[in-house]
């Protein structure tokens, strides 16, 4: 695929850290991590990938070894091999030489029987959900839903953190019942079970509750789990989490009359665990309580707005990270700052916005997104249309109203720092964007699509060919300003311009999957005769009027998609191997397997794995925060 070397170049320094994140790079806390090799089955042999890490020298080769001989005839300057002798069971291990010298040896690893990795886990019982609110009593069952990764023990390995979703999890908005609860198990990569944790009657299941946080918080090299918890929580250890006089069997559900089930009375807390036992280190109150409002100043009675949570993590010194956790989004708007030091968690800041016009108030999305905006050093976090500045005071506000999807990017390698693309569901006359495309230092706004009236539910941002410059970026509807329809149905450039007429690619997300350094499009994509989705990768075309690749899941009819009919992965992030992206997907047929698909295309591109850049790396830590979107 013809590039030119500008294009290659910024496509290039979009992986580590970025040029203004570059000088800071010393001070920040940062993950310690092996090579991650994996090795899969592939159409002619064995596909093995290794990480590129920060530190390494530029002179840092690499030898394969198969059953203890080695296999490359001369040392690799890249971070994958076929082997086209290799079979699944086989065992494999990355020497790296510097200066003709073994100086490291990985792990050993044996070759799946695959092109994924299936991790078994132990899927909780079932239950009886009794009647109330809408519906009649009713069985539900568990599904693997999110998943996000931290190094729990210290290994240079990533854990997994599953969220299990019961079959009868809801929504306030308009889903009134009682639900099963929520619960988070940890696993290592090869299915070992470390620790179950069950938050309880008094923590709703649904997208909007519970967003996870796996980090390394406090800087001792392992990562540790911080999430919102109430009575009847029970740790990993079997110690129930309580504060005062609370007693695990309180039970604060609305128990009468058409909103059954739903959950809007009670205490709040915070709770930092134990990322490799799943013992309760320290909780506090969360804040703020829902009672800070009214419900007529929320905006409903249903405990609808004031059970909107966000969740991220943040370098707001530039040098730590902190917790982020928020509370509200279509109207008032509270972002609270928290900090972890081994011992207990403290409150670094906590911002309000409570006046309609002013501050974050009705500029929130059905997720967030976090990065140094302004070049600084410290993180921001990029609250839908307005961005709170690191030290939860400043607000930069557009006025462009709540959306589903957001991203943040160095979108425009002809504009210094980053940019924010964002879709909006605002449908009123004061709103006038169906789609805007910002500066993220300033937060002006750059060019967008005008007003159609109509509810842009999903768009994306990526650069998915080298004919234009930079991303390339669409609003998934079809929509258009009565007075302007030149815009409807359209793929643009970050500059604004038209890249494509025509139906626009697929929305969900974005993924490094094959060998150039291009985006390629994940989506589910239904199949008629089969009568149901599929998850697939798509590779558009250069001039965008088509599909160049596809890599379909349908071989694996069972491997599916969470989140509904936004077909997202349980998770996507680059896990092991080199610097492309896993895609977990959970199989349907069991719902008890994690499924980790790994790419087998060879690259000639050697790019430091993607969890070592600073942005990115707290992106999938977000990423299983209220409607998932993809990392950048």
């Amino acid at each position: 695929m013809k590039k030119t070397f500008l294009s290659c170049m910024a496509l290039l320094m979009s992986f580590g850290m970025s040029a203004q994140q570059s000088k800071y790079s010393h001070t920040v806390q940062a993950e310690k991590l092996d090579r991650g090799v994996i090795a899969v089955k592939a159409d002619n042999g064995v596909f093995v990938s290794w990480r590129s890490l920060l530190g390494d020298s530029k002179d840092l080769l690499f030898d394969v070894y198969r059953d203890g001989s080695k296999i490359n005839e001369a040392p690799l300057k890249v971070t994958n091999f076929t082997d086209p002798a290799g079979t699944p069971g086989a065992k494999y291990q990355v020497k790296a030489i510097l200066n003709g010298t073994d100086i490291e040896t990985s792990k050993e690893v044996a070759a799946c029987a695959e092109n994924f990795l299936r991790v078994h886990l132990n899927r909780p019982e079932g239950g009886t959900s009794p009647a109330g609110g809408r519906v009649p009593m009713r069985n539900y069952t568990y599904t693997p839903d999110d998943v996000s990764v931290g190094d729990v023990d210290g290994d240079g390995e990533w854990e997994l953190i599953v969220k299990w979703f019961p079959t009868n999890q809801a929504d306030n908005g308009d889903q009134y019942r009682y639900t099963g609860n929520t619960i988070l198990d940890c696993y290592k990569l090869d299915g070992t079970q470390l620790w179950r944790i069950d938050l309880g009657q008094n923590i709703r299941s649904g997208n909007h509750y519970t967003q996870f946080m796996v980090y390394d918080f406090n800087g001792d090299g392992k990562a540790e789990l911080i999430c919102k918890t109430a009575p009847g929580t029970i740790d990993g250890q079997g110690k129930a989490v309580l504060l005062g006089d609370a007693k695990v069997t309180d039970d604060y559900r609305t128990s009468s009359g058409t909103l059954a089930g739903i959950v809007v009375n009670g205490p709040e807390y915070l709770t930092v665990f134990n990322g490799e036992t799943g013992a309760e280190i320290h909780t506090i109150e969360y804040n703020p309580p829902r009672t800070i409002r009214t419900n007529s100043q929320w905006g409903d009675s249903n405990g609808n707005r004031c059970e909107r949570y966000l969740a991220g993590v943040a370098y707001l010194d530039g040098k730590t990270p902190s917790a982020i956790f928020c509370r509200g989004y279509y109207t008032a708007a509270y972002v609270w700052a928290v900090n972890f030091d081994g011992q207990k968690l403290t409150e670094k800041w906590l911002h309000k916005s409570e006046t309609s016009g002013q501050g974050l108030y009705g500029e929130g999305a059905h997720s967030l997104t976090i990065g140094d905006c302004d070049g600084d050093g410290f993180d921001e976090i990029v609250y839908g249309s307005a961005i709170l500045d690191h030290d939860g005071v400043k607000v930069l506000r557009t006025g462009a109203g709540h959306g589903d999807a957001l991203h943040l990017a160095d979108m425009d390698p002809d504009r210094e720092g980053l940019e924010i693309f964002m879709v909006h569901e605002e449908k009123k006359s004061p709103y006038k964007w169906d789609a805007t495309f910002r500066d993220a230092r300033t937060g002006e706004i750059l060019w967008g699509n005008p007003q159609s009236a109509h509810d842009i539910g999903r768009g994306l941002a990526a650069n998915i060919s080298s004919k234009f410059r930079g991303y390339e970026v669409w609003p998934n509807a079809w929509y258009a300003n009565s007075s302007d329809t030149s815009r409807a149905n359209k793929t643009f450039t970050c500059t604004g311009e038209i890249a494509i007429d025509g139906k626009v690619p697929s929305s969900n997300f974005r993924i490094y999957w094959d060998g150039d350094l291009l985006d390629e499009l994940f989506d589910g994509k239904y199949n008629s005769s089969a009568g149901k989705s599929y998850p697939i990768i798509e590779k558009r075309s250069e001039n965008l009027n088509g599909t160049a690749a596809s890599w379909a899941f349908s071989s694996y009819s069972n491997a599916g998609s969470t989140n509904g009919t936004k077909a997202t992965p349980n998770l996507q992030a680059d896990l092991f191997g080199d610097w492309r992206e896993e895609i977990i997907l959970h199989d349907q047929e069991t719902e008890s397997d994690l499924l980790i698909f790994s790419t087998t295309i060879p690259t000639d591109y050697r790019v430091n794995t993607l969890m070592q850049d600073r942005q990115y790396r707290v992106a999938i830590a977000w990423q299983n925060c209220g409607y998932n979107q993809p990392p950048h």
